[in-house]
C-alpha cells in the first residue's frame, strides 16, 4: 500500500536539498537514501545544492553497478547494503536475477574500498554494513553468505542480521 498506493509526491530537486536541512535542523543523526539508485542523478544534484553535515546513507538493495557506487563515492559517508541470496536460483525465484551474489560482492568490494569504518560517540560517520535478512526455509542462503563474507572480508565487516520475516 505504501510503494504502489500513489501516496507519494514528486518533488524537485531544490526541494529535496531543502528536506536534508530540514531533517538536519530537527536532530536527524543522518540522511537515509532509502533504494536509491534509480535517482542516482538527482540525488548528486541535491547533495551538490546542500551537502548535510551528518552522515549520508546510501541504503541498497546491494544490486549496485560499480559505475553508480564511483559516482557517489563523494556524496555518500555510509552504505547500507543488502546482501540477499547466494544461489542464483533463490535469486531468480524472489528477485528475477540469477547474478544478485555476483553483483553484491562487487559492491561491496567497492563500498569497502571507498570507505574506512568510522564510529563516533557510537555512531557510525563513515563506512560499509551488510544487512541480511534470515528468509524462512533458506537458512543454507544465510550459512552460505556469511561464510563468502568471511571469507572476502575477514572479520573487518559490520552485518546487521535479522529474521524478522514472518509469512502468513
Amino acid at each position: 500500500s505504501i510503494s504502489q498506493g500513489g501516496i507519494g509526491k514528486e518533488i524537485s530537486v531544490r526541494r529535496l536539498a531543502e528536506i536534508y536541512k530540514e531533517l538536519e535542523e530537527q536532530g536527524a543523526v543522518n540522511i537515509n537514501l532509502v533504494n536509491p539508485t534509480h535517482f542516482a542523478g538527482q540525488i548528486i544534484e541535491s547533495l551538490d545544492i546542500y551537502k548535510p553535515g551528518i552522515p549520508v546513507v546510501w541504503n541498497t538493495s546491494g544490486y549496485e553497478k560499480i559505475e553508480t557506487l564511483k559516482r557517489i563515492e563523494k556524496y555518500v559517508n555510509i552504505y547500507l547494503s543488502d546482501f540477499k541470496y547466494y544461489d542464483g536460483s533463490v535469486s531468480l525465484k524472489y528477485s528475477r536475477c540469477t547474478d544478485y551474489a555476483a553483483y553484491a560482492v562487487q559492491a561491496l568490494e567497492e563500498m569497502k574500498r571507498q570507505k574506512n569504518d568510522t564510529i563516533k560517540n557510537n555512531i557510525m560517520t563513515e563506512g560499509v554494513i551488510v544487512r541480511h535478512l534470515i528468509l524462512p526455509c533458506n537458512t543454507d542462503q544465510s550459512i552460505k553468505i556469511l561464510n563468502l563474507l568471511k571469507n572476502q572480508f575477514g572479520t573487518d565487516i559490520y552485518l546487521s542480521l535479522m529474521a524478522q520475516y514472518l509469512p502468513c
